[in-house]
C-alpha cells in the first residue's frame, strides 16, 4: 500500500441586491428538524446530522444501488493530469444535487435518476496543483430572501472556488455564470495581497451567511519560511466585491512568518452570523525559530462577526506547532446538555487525537483541559512550548505514545524491523520536537481525525467521529547534508523550507511486509457521549491490503479519509475506508449493521437527502484516492430503499 505522504458561458443579468438576512426563520430551520442537505456539512453548522428515518436500523437492510453518475474524470497521475482524489460531498438544495469533479467543473444532477442537467467547466488547470492532485470537496448554495428575486436569473446561485483559488458563482437552474459577480462571474485569490510567498490554492468549499461568502486557502507547507499569511475572506455574494478580511498572523509578524491558515470545512452560526474556523500552523511547519513569539490564532478555533471580519474570540488547541498538527475539519455547532441545562458548544476534532468541546459564547472549555508539560527542543534557536493543551474529557480516539518495544509486523523478522527504526527515534511521547537525528510523530501528520470530521445526533447526544492510527518519523536534516540519491526515496516526503538550513524529511513508518509499525487498530469509529464526555464506543474500521495482498482482519481497522453522518435512522454512515466498503453502523452500540461494495475507497463524506419522489437517499463519491495508490474511479453512488 503506498500511503500519502506528502470557457464561459452566457451571462446572466444580474439580480438586484436583496436585503440582508439576519436571524429568523429565514436562514435557519431547527436543525433538529433538518431534512435536506444545503450545505457541505449538512447545516450550516457542521453538524452532518439529518432527521430522516425512512431509512433506519430496521430497513437498512434493504438498501440498495439506486444510480450511479460517473464524471469521467479519472487520472492516475502524468507528467501533464495530476492524479486524482475522489473527496466531494454534494449538496441538496433547489430539489437538485449540486457538486464538482476533480477537474474542476461544477455540475447539477437529477436526485432521482442521476442524470446530469448542466455542467460548467472553469478550465482549471490538471497539472502543477498543490500536492499534484486532482479534487474538489464540494459548492455552496445561495439565494435570494424574496421569492420574487429568486426566480430572476441568478437569484439563487451556487459558489465554489476552483483549486485554483478562483471564486465562481453560477445561476443555480442554468449553469450559466453570474456575470456581474466579480469580474466576469469570477474572483481571482490569487491576485489579492497574501503578505507572503507563494501562491493560494482552495481544498474547501465556501460557507454562506445571508449575503456574505467566505473563504480560507492552502497554502505550501513547510515550503517558505514567510509563506502566504492565512487570510479569510467575505465577499458580497451579489457582487463579488471584497467587504472584509482577517489575518491570523500579528501584524509586527507579518513577513518574518506565515500561514496559520484555514484550509478545511468552515461553519456558521446561523444564528449570529458568526463564522467558524480551524486555522493552522505558522510557517516554518516543523521549524519555529522565526517564530518564537506568541500567534495565539494558529492551530486555534476563532470565531469571526460574518458581516465584519471582526474577531470574536479563539481558543489554541496547540502552542507553538513543530508537528504539523493542523486543526483539519470544520468545528461541529451543536447543542449539548451539559451540567443540567442545553448549552451551545462547539466541538473540535484534531490530528492528536484530542477533541475539544468549547463554549460556543466565549470559546472556553467545557470540560477540563490542563496544560501538561512537554519536552523540549534540542534545535538550535528553537523554543518548544513548554505545556501543551490536553482535554481531560474526552478522552483521545487514538494512540498518542508508542514505546520501541512496541514496535509491530506480521512476522518477527518484520516486528524486529519496526523495533530497529523506532529505537533511532527520538521518542518523548506526543509532541516529540523535530529533531536532527529524527522524532517520532505519533498521531502520524494523517491524524487522529482529519477533514472529515465530526457527526453530532441531537437525539443521542452523541459525536461520531473517525480516526488513523498511524506513526511517521521527523527529521530535520542539515542542507550540507542532504543527499538527495540517500535520501529521496520510495514514502519519504521532502520538504525544501526554503531560507532555513535544513530539509524536512518525513514518512510513515512501515514494516518491510508493508504493514504499519505501530499495532493495530490502525483505524477506529468512536463515538462521545456530549452530556458527560466519555466514549460511549469505539469499533475498529475498514480494511487494509497489504503489499503482501493479505487483507487484513476487521479487527485491525485501517487508515482513513472522509467522515461520518448520522441520522434519525439510528443510523451512522460511512465510507472514508480504503477497501472499497461503503458501510452503516448502529449509532447506539457502534454494530455495523449494513454494507455495500462500491466501485473504489470512498474517500469523501456521504450525505442525505428526501426528493420531491419522496424517497430518502444517500448518496457517496467512490472514486478513490491516487495519493495513497488506492482503485480509482470516477463514480457518484446513490442508494435508497426499493
Amino acid at each position: 500500500m503506498a500511503l500519502f505522504l506528502a470557457a464561459a458561458m452566457a451571462g446572466c443579468q444580474q439580480a438586484p441586491d436583496p436585503a440582508p438576512v439576519h436571524a429568523g426563520p429565514a436562514i435557519a430551520a431547527i436543525e433538529a428538524a433538518a431534512t435536506d442537505w444545503p450545505s457541505y456539512g449538512g447545516q450550516a453548522s457542521s453538524t452532518k446530522y439529518s432527521a430522516l428515518d425512512q431509512i433506519n436500523r430496521e430497513t437498512v437492510k434493504h438498501l440498495r444501488r439506486a444510480w450511479t453518475w460517473h464524471s469521467g474524470e479519472v487520472s492516475f497521475g502524468s507528467e501533464t493530469v495530476d492524479f486524482t482524489v475522489s473527496e466531494m460531498t454534494p449538496i441538496y438544495a433547489n430539489a437538485r444535487l449540486y457538486g464538482c469533479t476533480p477537474f474542476g467543473r461544477a455540475v447539477a444532477i437529477d436526485p432521482a435518476t442521476g442524470r446530469e442537467v448542466w455542467s460548467f467547466d472553469p478550465r482549471k488547470p490538471r497539472t502543477g496543483n498543490m500536492y499534484h492532485e486532482n479534487y474538489c470537496r464540494g459548492v455552496a448554495y445561495w439565494q435570494a430572501e424574496s421569492a420574487e428575486v429568486r426566480l430572476r436569473p441568478c437569484g439563487k446561485r451556487i459558489l465554489y472556488a476552483a483549486q485554483n483559488a478562483v471564486l465562481h458563482a453560477l445561476d443555480a437552474d442554468t449553469g450559466r455564470v453570474c456575470t456581474s459577480f466579480g469580474a466576469g462571474g469570477r474572483v481571482d485569490l490569487a491576485a489579492l495581497d497574501y503578505k507572503g510567498e507563494g501562491k493560494p490554492a482552495t481544498t474547501s468549499p465556501p460557507a454562506v451567511w445571508g449575503n456574505v461568502v467566505a473563504l480560507g486557502a492552502a497554502v505550501q507547507d513547510n515550503m517558505y519560511r514567510n509563506s502566504l499569511d492565512g487570510i479569510v475572506r467575505g465577499f458580497d455574494i451579489v457582487t463579488g466585491r471584497e467587504l472584509w478580511s482577517w489575518n491570523p498572523i500579528p501584524d509586527d509578524l507579518s513577513g518574518v512568518t506565515g500561514a496559520a491558515n484555514a484550509w478545511a470545512p468552515l461553519s456558521v452560526d446561523a444564528k449570529r452570523g458568526w463564522l467558524f474556523l480551524p486555522t493552522g500552523s505558522a510557517s516554518w511547519d516543523t521549524l519555529g525559530v522565526n517564530r518564537l513569539d506568541r500567534i495565539p490564532d494558529a492551530n486555534a478555533v476563532v470565531a469571526l462577526d460574518m458581516r465584519t471580519g471582526r474577531k470574536v474570540w479563539s481558543y489554541q488547541t496547540v502552542h507553538h506547532d513543530l508537528w504539523d498538527y493542523d486543526l483539519p475539519a470544520a468545528p461541529t455547532l451543536a447543542t449539548i446538555d451539559h451540567a443540567g441545562r442545553p448549552t451551545e458548544a462547539v466541538i473540535q476534532g484534531t490530528k492528536t487525537g484530542n477533541v475539544f468541546v468549547l463554549d460556543r459564547l466565549t470559546g472556553q472549555p467545557l470540560f477540563p483541559v490542563k496544560e501538561r508539560p512537554m519536552p523540549r527542543s534540542d534545535m538550535p534557536g528553537e523554543r518548544a512550548a513548554l505545556t501543551q493543551p490536553m482535554p481531560v474529557l474526552p478522552k483521545p480516539v487514538t494512540s498518542q505514545s508508542l514505546k520501541t518495544a512496541d514496535g509491530w509486523g506480521l512476522f518477527g523478522f518484520d516486528s524486529a524491523a519496526c523495533r530497529t527504526r523506532l529505537g533511532v527515534l527520538r521518542n518523548e511521547g506526543l509532541f516529540t520536537p523535530p529533531s536532527i537525528k529524527g522524532s517520532l510523530l505519533h498521531p502520524s501528520f494523517l491524524g487522529g481525525t482529519n477533514w472529515g470530521g465530526i457527526a453530532y445526533d441531537p437525539t443521542t447526544g452523541l459525536a461520531v467521529l473517525n480516526s488513523s492510527n498511524l506513526a511517521a518519523s521527523v527529521r530535520l536534516v542539515p542542507r550540507a547534508q542532504y543527499d538527495e540519491k540517500r535520501d529521496k526515496r520510495p514514502g519519504v516526503s521532502v520538504y525544501e523550507m526554503q531560507g532555513s538550513p535544513y530539509v524536512m524529511l518525513s514518512e510513515v513508518l512501515m514494516s518491510p511486509l508493508g504493514a504499519p509499525c505501530n499495532p493495530p487498530p490502525w483505524g477506529q469509529l468512536t463515538a462521545i457521549d456530549m452530556k458527560t464526555g466519555q466514549t460511549r464506543w469505539q469499533v475498529p474500521f475498514g480494511r487494509l491490503k497489504l503489499s503482501t495482498g493479505l487483507l487484513t482482519p476487521t479487527s485491525w481497522g485501517a487508515p482513513n479519509q472522509g467522515g461520518p453522518i448520522v441520522t434519525r435512522g439510528g443510523l451512522v454512515f460511512i465510507g472514508a475506508s480504503l477497501d472499497s466498503v461503503f458501510r452503516a453502523y448502529d449509532i447506539q452500540t457502534g454494530r455495523q449493521v449494513w454494507y455495500a461494495a462500491v466501485p473504489a475507497p470512498a474517500t469523501a463524506t456521504p450525505m442525505t437527502f428526501r426528493h420531491t419522489d419522496g424517497r430518502q437517499y444517500i448518496v457517496v463519491s467512490a472514486g478513490g484516492h491516487g495519493g495513497f495508490g488506492t482503485q480509482l474511479s470516477d463514480a457518484l453512488v446513490a442508494f435508497a430503499l426499493p
